[in-house]
């Protein structure tokens, strides 16, 4: 069960990565992208890395895919105002909506558990990872909050006006 989940992440992965190259319209390429993100992070979920796949989505699909529509408003690339979808398109909704309901309905009925069974059960969680960093790597830890504050006040130097 586990294999074939990964086989459709990875191919939403790879066929998301590939529409975001080319799609002619910046608006569906970072749509791509993000699912593309997505798909990235429920690999991390089946790898039992909660923390990362939350990252995943908070970092990358959530703030860096808000910058990035952010400008491509600003820049205001609409060409013209689309009437009507494509065909192509529309069956393509109604496909991918399909599948997601199907999905969630198999997962609801069968108690679907994605837990590898070749890795330990708290190999990823938040807790052993917060344990590792403040035990194992406290300095390198605290060396990069330092580099990130001497970071923040270098830009603020070089920003300033005189």
């Amino acid at each position: 069960m586990l294999l074939y989940l990964f086989y459709i992440l990875s191919a939403i992965t790879v066929g998301c990565a590939l529409l975001t190259i080319f799609s002619k319209n910046p608006v569906y390429s970072v749509l791509f992208v993000i699912a593309t993100f997505f798909s990235i992070a429920g690999h991390f979920i089946l790898l039992n890395a909660q923390f990362l796949a939350i990252v995943q989505v908070i970092v990358y699909a959530g703030a860096i895919m808000v910058l990035f529509l952010t400008v491509l408003m600003y820049l205001n690339l609409n060409k013209s105002v689309e009437s009507s979808k494509p065909l192509l398109i529309k069956i393509a909704a109604m496909v991918s909506g399909g599948l997601l309901f199907l999905v969630l309905i198999a997962s609801f009925k069968s108690g679907l558990s994605i837990a590898p069974t070749s890795v330990r059960g708290d190999a990823g969680l938040i807790k052993n990872l917060g344990n590792t960093l403040f035990t194992e790597y406290l300095f390198p830890f605290e060396a990069t909050a330092v580099l990130f504050l001497s970071t923040m006040a270098g830009a603020i130097t070089l920003t300033r006006k005189k």
